[in-house]
């Protein structure tokens, strides 16, 4: 399912018009988008989560040369869905 079929799904299920399901979407994504770069975790109950995780720096090896290289430490968003969720599959 890609973005258009999930905002035609979104509109079907909520009585939304597809410009309104549309413009929900987008504000969805950019709410979750500006919280977790505020550093906020977001818990959806039922659902699940989202949050930014914390990889250390940490040393890797090129796999064409052989090399040893340095792996910057970096952020990353993560989702993780809730008990509840999981349970229906």
């Amino acid at each position: 399912m890609n973005k258009n079929e999930l905002v035609r799904a979104i509109a079907e299920k909520s009585g939304l018009t597809l410009k309104d399901a549309g413009a929900a979407f987008d504000g969805f994504v950019k709410a979750v988008t500006d919280a977790l770069k505020a550093g906020d975790k977001i818990q959806i109950s039922g659902f699940g989560s989202y949050e930014v995780k914390s990889k250390a720096a940490r040393e890797g090896i090129n796999p064409k040369t052989g090399d040893k290289i340095k792996i910057a430490a970096s952020k990353t968003p993560v989702f993780k869905f809730g008990k509840a969720y999981k349970d229906q599959f």
